[in-house]
């Protein structure tokens, strides 16, 4: 019976790889990942320079935001269905604009020099530019019905 499941194993090609590699190399290189990675850089800068009680506060929050971003970019890019695609894209505007609004609890509470909240404001706001560009790439006659009724029509 194990035997037969090992032989099994030896089926797959290694060209399933190959191309298994070559998407993740294009997931990873596209400008909206590079954007949410830069993002995700300026964010633990910015959560490594809060003083304790802050960090304790608000750090898992804003480093979760910043994740989400990137992963479920990576989700969606994977893909080719159409209502998945959307149900990421908007879990990555609400960590995004949730981030976003982060930066100014920071700054009313004078934790961070204006300057250093500022670019990642702007990164946010780069990597929204680059977002609109790509959702308006997704195909609307791609979707599959999961049975919760978003995104179907």
């Amino acid at each position: 019976m194990w035997d037969d499941f090992e032989d099994d194993e030896s089926d797959f090609e290694e060209d399933d790889e190959f191309d298994y590699r070559k998407e993740q190399e294009r997931i990873y290189k596209h400008p909206l990942m590079k954007k949410a990675k830069e993002i995700v850089g300026l964010t633990k800068a910015l959560v490594g320079s809060l003083d304790e009680a802050r960090r304790e506060l608000y750090g898992g929050i804003m480093m979760e935001d910043a994740t989400i971003m990137s992963s479920k970019f990576a989700g969606a890019e994977a893909i080719p269905d159409y209502v998945s695609k959307m149900e990421n894209a908007v879990l990555m505007k609400v960590h995004a604009k949730s981030l976003n609004s982060m930066t100014y609890q920071l700054a009313m509470e004078e934790t961070h020099a204006e300057e250093h909240l500022q670019l990642l404001r702007e990164a946010i706001e780069e990597f929204r530019k680059l977002f609109l560009n790509w959702v308006k790439g997704f195909d609307p006659n791609e979707k599959y019905d999961d049975g919760w009724g978003i995104f179907t029509d």
